[in-house]
């Protein structure tokens, strides 16, 4: 009863984790947004019934800051989880999403001690708060309030009373001040404020964004050369990370991509290069299976995000590997002017992939096998229990949609391990912790593996931080252990509760 209460805890954990990765609570090709965000949330309440302590360790890892922000509230919620380790996972998260959390706390009445802390010492440790009150004006207002802080100076005179003022001692706030009546001033804001005063002052686009241009970032470059009004704009492809490089490749038009393939490649590859880092060449012979079939589109909110990933994943393996070989379902060989098409042919791809003799074969893809349906389950079956027993070849599955109707990213075969994925670079990572998946490791060393990333990540936030978090290990996996009779009837109940949902769907 133990190991089979073991195995259901560890893959109650990978499945949480994966749907942590993967979904951003948005429409995918096959559920749509009102679908995603009902099953993270049946997700989330279970896992932090069932195994709090390692909910709340699931910080540590790759999840995306969606569900991260979930996370921290639902702790904060019932005064859980460990403050350092929320305090570190909000410092990595975009200010804007911390901010929206700090709201959904307020209208929750969530307002213990620790949170007023937890809200407080992130707002100290903000570098700019004067650029904060400007650009996230209202949020800030709410978190000040709701931390029931105090901000002395003309900070707290721009907040909440910026008429007392005639100007302000910081160029940023009194540029604020001036653009409401001076279009001058309208360029030395950021710009998202910049965009809402250039509106009221009636300034063409054409003539805004040729001034604004030397204020935007890095990010609002990329999401600006993506959208349809504003292709002048051109991002730093030097700086953006993998994913978002083929996002962005794959958004231009098929004639511009050949015009700049070889500019693009070379970035794409750079990025890759810089994401391998020290692990370049040390994956042995490697074969890849990626998909690019209709599916890959995504949806109109995440276009061509399924097929990025692949592309990305593509250039990371190659930098990974020794020997690399990639195989498109489509047949085609030019990753840059790959285009989602066509119907998912996972099974003979996974034929012509071993078939390379490979020591490493990742599948990229969605998991909709089918043509025909079912085969690629079968030819990872035959293989692992026929011509592979004793597991010479590493066959692992990374998958970059969340399947909100089966509670987990779609698996292809028992056998073969799948790990969720949203950015590439997390890939590494992502294969070993899908070991756990295999069977061959227990929940223990699935709890200290989560343990040892928390450790790691308080060393990055304070050198004494990873030894408490040392400390505490050993009691943590003790607190799991008398757990751990109860996870199987607890699983078999929400079995049947989940059958009888999904039957009265």
């Amino acid at each position: 009863m133990e190991t089979f209460a073991g195995l259901i805890e560890c893959e109650d954990v990978l499945l949480f984790v994966n749907a942590a990765i993967t979904s951003t609570g948005q429409r995918e090709f096959h559920s749509t947004q009102a679908e995603q965000r009902l099953s993270l949330q049946f997700l989330h309440s279970y896992i932090d019934g069932n195994t709090s302590e390692i909910y709340a360790a699931t910080l540590a890892l790759e999840i995306n800051d969606h569900n991260a922000a979930m996370i921290i509230r639902n702790l904060l919620v019932r005064h859980g989880g460990d403050g350092a380790l929320i305090a570190w996972r909000l410092s990595r998260m975009a200010p804007q999403r911390v901010y929206r959390l700090f709201q959904d706390l307020r209208r929750l009445g969530v307002n213990n001690r620790r949170t007023r802390a937890i809200i407080a010492g992130w707002l100290s440790g903000r570098s700019d708060l004067a650029f904060d009150a400007v650009k996230y004006r209202t949020a800030l207002k709410d978190a000040v309030r709701h931390a029931h802080l105090r901000l002395e100076g003309e900070l707290g005179d721009f907040l909440f009373a910026p008429r007392g003022r005639a100007r302000f001692d910081h160029p940023l706030l009194d540029a604020w001040r001036r653009a409401h009546y001076e279009k001058a001033a309208v360029y030395e804001l950021p710009y998202t404020v910049a965009e809402g005063f250039a509106a009221r002052h009636g300034i063409k686009r054409e003539i805004f964004m040729e001034r604004i241009a030397p204020r935007l970032t890095r990010l609002e470059r990329m999401r600006l050369a993506e959208s349809a009004r504003d292709q002048g704009v051109e991002p730093d492809l030097a700086a953006m990370p993998l994913v978002r490089l083929a996002s962005y490749a794959l958004s231009l038009p098929f004639q511009t991509r050949a015009r700049r393939r070889t500019e693009l490649t070379a970035a794409l590859r750079a990025s890759a290069a810089r994401a391998a880092g020290t692990r370049a060449g040390t994956w042995g012979r490697v074969t890849a299976v990626l998909d690019d079939s209709f599916s890959a589109f995504g949806s109109v909110t995440k276009r061509h995000r399924p097929l990025a990933v692949a592309v990305a994943c593509h250039h990371l393996l190659e930098a990974l590997a020794g020997d690399y070989r990639g195989l498109w379902l489509s047949g085609g060989d030019d990753p840059l002017m790959a285009r989602p098409t066509g119907p998912t042919p996972l099974g003979r791809r996974i034929v012509d992939g071993l078939e390379t003799a490979p020591e490493r074969l990742v599948i990229v893809s969605d998991g909709w096998d089918n043509a025909p349906p079912g085969l690629a389950a079968e030819v990872l079956r035959v293989w692992r229990a026929r011509l592979d027993p004793d597991r010479r070849v590493s066959i692992v599955h990374v998958n970059p949609v969340y399947d909100a109707g089966g509670f987990e990213v779609r698996r292809l075969a028992p056998g073969v391990p799948t790990a969720g994925i949203r950015d590439a670079e997390d890939l590494p990572a992502l294969v070993e912790l899908a070991q756990f998946a295999e069977g061959r490791t227990g929940p223990a060393e699935l709890r200290a593996y989560l343990a040892e990333r928390a450790a790691e990540r308080m060393a990055e936030r304070a050198p004494g931080a990873a030894e408490r978090m040392g400390e505490r290990a050993p009691g943590v996996a003790e607190r799991m252990g008398e757990r751990a009779p109860g996870v199987a009837e607890r699983m078999g109940e929400r079995a049947a509760g989940v059958a009888e949902r999904m039957a009265g769907r």
